[in-house]
């Protein structure tokens, strides 16, 4: 499941991902919206059943790198 960020502010100083990317941010494989696991640090693409990671605060926008969902 994904959660919601009370503070993006905070997650982005922190060094985190700003939740406020998702707005900019589509999927590579079906140019579908995505969601923002806070908990895996992972951005979420129901559609196309991936899961792309964040390390340092920045999305790994690569298909390459996408964990497949159950």
């Amino acid at each position: 499941m994904t959660e919601q960020v009370e503070n993006p502010e905070a997650a982005s100083l922190d060094g985190g991902f700003d939740p406020h990317m998702l707005e900019a941010l589509v999927c590579p494989q079906t140019q579908g919206p995505l969601e923002y696991d806070a908990e895996r640090q992972e951005l979420i693409s129901r559609t196309a059943y991936l899961a792309y990671p964040i390390r340092n605060g920045i999305p790994v926008m690569l298909m390459d790198e996408a964990r497949k969902l159950d």
